[in-house]
């Protein structure tokens, strides 16, 4: 019988203090007998567009126990026609969370420094690759530290753990083709910042402006100062003023496909917008090669300027109040 036990209550995030409680470490604050141990394997995905490295700040301290996962090398496959940040060849992920200690049957824990904007990359693609047992830290480093809970400088060496891509197609995807259709005709939402989304700045990818018919959503707006998620109502709120569906079965389509769409820049930070509309209740497809991919093909079209769509779903809504 194996050792290692299942942990099947958490959902795609998980705070500071309960990730505690599953690696049997103290929690601040409270007293009494640990709860049972959970063996979790614990990720940190640390990295900054321009650096420093995020194995820099690995090496400065890290939750216990924690696995460096580098996102260039290990969660991307080399820049190129699929964009910055392509998926890597399955094998190339497979052996990453093998040396990182992933079994099949274990619960794993993504973390980088606060927002999650970086760790839900790896969320997304464990799911993707048919691992569900999978959560974000709530307010990753900066929560967890600010928590008071033990870091350590140690490196880890885990013997090697069994996870097997059992699957692809775990979370919807889409290519350029589906993004443009879905713009049009469905909800493609723009997780990148808007200045990025209007044109007015762009900093990395060769041209400025965003995928016509698609909606501004910076995700950054999901979570709050702390970097922690805001409430599960407050994002169905906020998905439903943006004119989303306000139900998983209307965001729907009629062969069960999403008809909400996600992109950025290159793919990293939208997993975290399709986080935040999981949490909402809503399914939705990652465009993975995002603009960094759509905007390298000059025959494609580009849209500058505020979010027309949205102010026209407004206008319709408020004429009859006139």
């Amino acid at each position: 019988m194996s050792s290692r036990a299942r942990f099947s209550g958490a959902g795609p995030v998980i705070d500071p203090d309960e990730l505690s409680r599953l690696l049997d470490l103290p929690v601040t604050g409270q007293a009494g007998a640990s709860q049972p141990r959970v063996q979790v394997v614990v990720l940190d995905v640390r990295w900054r567009l321009g650096g420093p490295p995020g194995i820099d700040s690995y090496a400065d301290g890290h939750l216990p126990g924690a696995m460096f996962i580098d996102l260039d090398s290990e969660l991307s496959g080399a820049p190129g026609q699929g964009g910055r940040h392509p998926l890597p060849e399955s094998g190339v992920f497979e052996n990453a969370m093998r040396a990182a200690g992933l079994h099949n049957d274990q619960f794993a824990v993504a973390y980088d420094d606060g927002d999650a904007t970086i760790a839900a990359r790896l969320w997304w693609m464990l799911r993707y690759y048919g691992h569900d047992q999978v959560a974000v830290l709530n307010g990753g480093y900066r929560a967890w530290t600010q928590a008071g809970l033990p870091i350590s400088k140690a490196i880890s060496r885990p013997a090697p753990g069994d996870f097997a891509v059992t699957r692809t197609g775990g979370m919807p995807v889409l290519d350029h083709a589906a993004a443009g259709r879905l713009a049009r005709s469905g909800f493609l939402l723009d997780a990148r910042q808007g200045e990025r989304y209007r044109g007015e700045v762009e900093p990395v990818d060769p041209a400025a402006g965003h995928i016509p018919g698609a909606i501004s959503a910076p995700t950054r707006e999901n979570v709050g100062p702390d970097g922690r998620f805001a409430s599960n109502d407050e994002l169905a709120r906020r998905f439903s003023s943006l004119g989303l569906p306000d139900s998983a079965d209307a965001a729907t389509g009629p062969e069960g496909e999403p008809v909400i769409g996600a992109y950025c820049g290159s793919g990293v930070t939208a997993a975290h917008e399709v986080l935040a509309l999981e949490l909402a209740g809503l399914p939705a497809a990652l465009y993975v090669g995002s603009w960094s991919q759509w905007s390298a093909d000059p025959s494609r079209p580009v849209a500058t300027g505020p979010d027309r769509r949205l102010y026209g779903k407004l206008y319709r809504h408020l004429r009859p109040l006139r």
